[in-house]
This record gives structure tokens, sequence and C-alpha cells, in this order.
């Protein structure tokens, strides 16, 4: 039996999990820590990915069987949190979005003018009718002019024509013509979605482009790591509904890599914990991610996956994501008071564990007595230049040549406001990201982790209090006191948002609208003891036992689920479940094809490569499942599949009128395919 290599990239750690496909299977509960040969974590090196892969893929190879080598690896298989967590902190590199037949209205809804940021919109003349009928000849030269002026300051364009799903011709023409003028990659809104609602297509592609040049980034290294390694094995990524693609499909539509990470982790906890009907919470640097399983199987979200405040058009799990991690940043806000997150940052203990000469600048910034402002806050560059320099101003290029030889303390660096916000998009691009007082530096400083620099944490937590007061905050009388407020606000967080998850699930209810009495009772329920004195007493419990995964969470969990009155499973290599998670999918692709009646009886089928008249309506049914079929098993065998299974569906919409007269509107004809990944001796 094969030996499977998982691999997980988050913000912080990079696993590596090896997996004997024969013990696994032999193993007598089915689940798959059975079969785990060795694990291996890594530090995430953003700035060049490689060197964090390298480190785990190094150090998990020792633990192949006795008579197999690299070459011998049959499969790996890859989630990576690197897609949500862009979304979640506003990174992502710059795109030029293109809509053929747009209002300009359009930006206005689903969130698309702020989701765009500084990023260039040309509205173009064209697009379709919901027939699929021509709205408006496309403006061939607009397009052309766009392209050429926009390409030298982009990483990729995003193209979306309104009506694409009902006929793509447009989107089509344009792909091809920026294909043709630059080297740039495009991203089409009917390529990832068959589903009507052209804003939030229009969201969609526009993520999915932003996305490319990371996703091109971590392939690029495992790829080249596998290779040095002497392993061929075939490489897949794991999408967000759990399912597995191959990498280069995964390269043409990162965006449904959005929530890969959630969706592995909840995969591996499933076979890791062997629990079936569960709520599970995966804890990494970066963010907190909550789901159901039920039944065993991950809950879907069909309407799309809510990311960073964002409605996509991508099937994925379930998932609610939160900016509340090991690694979020402590910081007092005026306007909700002393919080952790939702940015992420680098822990100073971390950060002078990688470059000792940072607590030379803390212990100098601790024996100053001269007003300071951004005490014990560092900045350094996370990633390479994704454009090139063209794509900087002068002023971010000045910060960015200031980072050059690694982390500056921001009270050295910023020394006007304009610095500042040429700092600030820097970070909002991912190049740049901030190191300050995180969860991760409280754990040091109360003897729970040991890992990185103790002193770094304990010096920023004395900065942190140094830093200018705040109404309404009374900061703690020390240090180590502080580091207990902030394990105590992540448990308060962390139940919030399992509370929050659970009641959006349960009754529907944003908790935006919970109002001042539903926050009340909800923390008066999460409080560490309940008061004797009050006149009553509140008792909110999670009544299916909650799964703990992710590196942080033995610092927390205990306490939260105790909180919760509910039981708590952290099962086996739960700080790798990702990777584990990344193995254990399958290759699934779906095909729908809309049939509608543009005039009386004609049934119109909307085909991946343009539209075809039938006046019998099971003929356009039966040629569309063909159709999809064919697609959907294509589709499978590009991302990876073999021993290829079709499922189909068909849901006719009919309007009935009083007196049983029946008028049909359209019918959905689906087609699923599903394989399990196709090995290297295969």
């Amino acid at each position: 039996m094969p030996i499977l290599l998982g691999l997980d990239t988050g913000g912080t750690y990079t696993d590596a999990v090896l997996f004997d496909q024969a013990r696994i299977a032999a193993h007598a509960d089915g689940h798959v820590h059975g079969g785990v040969l060795a694990t291996a974590k890594s530090l995430t090196t953003k700035h060049d990915l490689a060197i964090g892969l390298k480190g785990a893929i190094e150090a998990v190879l020792p633990g192949l069987p006795e008579g197999t080598k690299p070459a011998d690896i049959a499969l790996v298989s890859m989630s990576t949190t690197l897609a949500t967590n862009a979304i979640v902190e506003g990174h992502g590199a710059p795109i030029c979005l293109i809509l053929l037949g747009y209002d300009v209205k359009s930006l206005e809804r689903a969130g698309l003018k702020q989701a765009l940021g500084l990023d260039p919109v040309v509205f173009v003349a064209g697009g379709h009718k919901p027939t699929g009928d021509e709205q408006a000849p496309l403006d061939i030269e607009t397009v052309r002019s766009a392209i050429l002026a926009h390409a030298p300051k982009v990483a990729a364009f995003a193209v979306s024509g309104y009506f694409s799903v009902r006929n793509p011709a447009h989107e089509i023409a344009v792909r091809q013509m920026i294909r043709d003028l630059t080297d740039k990659p495009v991203s089409c809104g009917h390529e990832l979605t068959s589903k009507l609602d052209a804003p939030r297509r229009a969201l969609t592609v526009a993520l999915n482009a932003r996305l490319i040049p990371q996703l091109q980034q971590l392939i690029r290294a495992v790829s080249g790591l596998l290779a040095q390694q002497g392993i061929k094995a075939p490489l897949m990524v794991v999408k967000g509904d759990g399912s597995l693609i191959d990498q280069q499909v995964a390269l043409t539509c990162p965006v449904e890599t959005i929530l890969s990470g959630p969706a592995a982790s909840l995969v591996g906890a499933r076979h890791l914990s062997g629990a079936d009907t569960v709520m599970v919470s995966d804890m990494g640097g970066t963010t907190t991610d909550i789901a159901m399983l039920r039944a065993g199987r991950p809950v879907l979200n069909k309407e799309g996956a809510v990311v960073g405040g964002w409605r996509t058009m991508v099937e994925a799990v379930a998932v609610h994501t939160y900016g509340l991690g090991g690694d979020s940043e402590v910081r007092v806000d005026e306007h909700h008071g002393f919080m952790v997150g939702p940015r992420r940052v680098v822990a100073l203990s971390l950060l002078a564990h990688l470059y000792p000469r940072v607590l030379d600048t803390l212990k100098a910034q601790f024996a100053s007595e001269e007003m300071m402002a951004y005490r014990g806050q560092f900045a350094l560059r996370q990633r390479p230049l994704d454009t090139g320099a063209e794509g900087l101003s002068d002023g971010q290029m000045k910060v960015w040549d200031a980072l050059a030889d690694g982390p500056v303390a921001l009270a050295d660096l910023i020394f006007s406001p304009a610095i500042g916000r040429n700092l600030a998009r820097l970070v909002d691009r991912g190049l740049v990201i901030i190191a300050g007082l995180t969860p991760s530096d409280a754990a040091h400083v109360l003897g729970r982790q040991t890992s990185w620099c103790v002193e770094a944490a304990e010096i920023g937590a004395e900065l942190f209090l140094r830093r200018a007061p705040h109404a309404g905050w009374v900061p703690p009388a020390d240090g180590k006191a502080l580091a207990g407020a902030i394990v105590e606000q992540v448990v308060l967080q962390s139940g919030r948002v399992i509370l929050e998850t659970s009641i959006a699930e349960q009754a529907g209810i944003d908790h935006h609208h919970w109002g001042t009495l539903g926050r009340y009772l909800v923390d008066r329920s999460l409080s560490a003891a309940q008061d004797s004195t009050a006149l009553i007493d509140v008792a909110l419990k999670l009544n299916f036992p909650l799964v703990a995964i992710g590196a942080p969470v033995g610092s927390y969990y205990g306490e939260i689920a105790r909180r919760l009155r509910t039981e708590l499973i952290i099962p086996p290599h739960a700080d790798v479940s990702n990777a584990v998670g990344a193995v254990a999918g399958g290759v699934m692709q779906r095909v729908a094809i809309t049939i509608t009646q543009p005039t009386e009886g004609i049934f119109r089928a909307h085909l991946p490569g343009g539209l075809k008249d039938f006046v019998d309506l099971e003929a356009a049914v039966a040629f569309a499942r063909e159709t999809a079929a064919a697609e959907a098993g294509a589709l499978a065998k590009r991302a990876g599949a073999s021993d290829i299974e079709l499922t189909h569906e068909r849901d006719d919409k009919v309007f009935e009128q009083p007196g049983g007269l029946r008028i049909f509107m359209e019918s959905l004809v689906a087609v699923t395919a599903f394989g399990r990944p196709a090995l290297a001796q295969e």
C-alpha cells in the first residue's frame, strides 16, 4: 500500500505528516491516526515559503518505513490557510477588474467597492440578457486600452460579464485579449460559478485574481522541494469543500482554496477523533475556524463561503472564520476596549528568536524614559514584491528599502504621517507585516510556552503597559498580570465566537442583531465565575461535544469547554489536523447547466461553450445531462481523479397558476464526478 505525504502551509506553521495506507486500513477503529508514521512542524516563512516547507519536509522524511525512500511516496496533498488569511487580513496582489455590461451602481452591492479598495475598475459596454442573448456589443477598443494601461501596474486581471453564466462569450473574448497582450494571469466569472448574482460573482472573481500570485508562490515552492527530494508523486491541493484538485487546476482557480485549511482541518478532525456529530474549533496562528460535522460529514454552505465579511460564490464548508489566533494582535480599541485581533502580527518572542538584535532594541526602549510612540512594535518584510518596484509609489519604495536588512522598530521608522500611510499600504498588500504583543507572548510570560525568546515577551508586555492611556481601560499592575488578562480575553472571545456560530446555525440570528441584552447574556454565561449576589443566573450550554484542533488549543480550550459546559475532545495529532485532512479527501467536480424558456416552445440550454435551443424539454435535459457528464468527468480527471463515478441531479422550477395551469420557468441539470486521487504508480 502507498505512502502519502500531507502538507499544510498556515500563517504561522508549516506542517507535514507521513501516512502508511496499509496501517490506516488495518487500524481497528478506522481512524487515520492509526496510519501516522511521523509528523513535523516548521515556521512558515512568507518571504520565502520554501524555507518553512523545506524544514517540515526534511524533518518528516526520516519517518519513512525501513526499506522505503522518498521516491516511493505515491501522493502529496496540501491544504493552505494562506488564501483565507489573506482575505481576513485584507492582503492581496493588485488587480484590474473589468466589468462587462455592469452598471456603475453595482460597485455598491455585495461590498464590491470596499473589497477592491484602490484597485482599478473598468466598465465596458457588453454583457448579456437573462436569455443569453447579447445585451450590447462588446467594446473591444475600450478593453484593449484598459489592458495596456493597467498591465504594468497589476499582478492579475479579473473579468466579470453581466449574465455571463447564461452566455460566457464576452468573458472568453476578453480573456483571450489579455492573454494575447500580456503575460498576466486572468480570472473569469463563468469559470468559478454557474449561479446568478452579478455583483457577488464580480467580488468572487476579483478575490480569485488577487490570490493567484500567492498560490503560485506556494505551489512553485512545494514543487521545487519535492523535486529536490526525488519525489515524483502528483501534487494535490484541498478545496474549500474538503475535496482535492491537481496543482495546475488550483492555479487557475485559487479562490476555491478559500477555507482550504478549515476544510482540511474538519476532514482531519473527523478522521483523528472518530466523532460523528460535533462542533469543531480550529485555532491557528491567525484565525479561529468553527464548523459542524453531522453524521461524519462536513456541513456545506450552499450560499457561498463567507470570509472576512465577504460572501463569495464559492461552495465550501459552512465555516465561521474569526480573526483570533495565537499570533493575533493585542490592542486597546477606542470603541471596544481591550481585545485580541483580528489582525495577525509576528509575536515579539518569535521575532527575537529569529533576529536576536531585536532583544537589544526592546531592552533599549525599556531603559529609555522619553516619550516614545509605537513602543514594542516592529515592521519587517513578509514576502517578495508581486509586481516589481513599478507597483510601488516612491514613498512605499523608501519604506520597503528601509526594511531590506530585517525588522525595524516602528519608533525608528515612522517619522511622519505620510510614512505611516505608506507602511499601512504595504501591510495591506501583504508585503510587510507588523510585530507586536500576542497571546503567544503571553503564554511565554506565564511559562506555558518556552520555545521562543521569553525575555522579549516579558519586555514586550511591560512596554505595552507604557503606551498612552485609553479611556475605559485600566491597565493591569505588571506584565505578568497583563499576560493573564490576555489569556482571559482569548478564552472570552473564543467562547463568544463559538456561541455566535451556534446561535447563527440554530436560530439564524447573526450576532450583529443580538443587541445589548444578547451580548450581556452571552458574556455573563462565559464569565469566569457566577456572581452569587446577582438577581439572575445565566448558563448557556453547548449540547454537542467540542473538538479542538490546532497548535494553541492546549493553552485555552480546557477552560473554554468548561465555560461552555460541554465535553472537550483534543484528538491525537490535533496540532497537524490540516495536514491529516489534506490526504483524507477525494476529488469532486460538479457541473450544472441551466435550461430556460426564452419564448414559448423553445427550451434553451446554457452550456459551458455557448447556447443550444430545443423544441422539446426532455431532449434539452438529455443533451444537458450528457454535456454535464462529459464536462464533469473531464474536470475530475484534470483535477487528478481516478476510478471516477458520476451522480446526476435535476431540479425543475414550474409555476402553477390557479386552475392547474403549469408554466415552465427553468430546469437545473447537474452532474457530480467523484474519484480518489490518482497515485504515482497508477
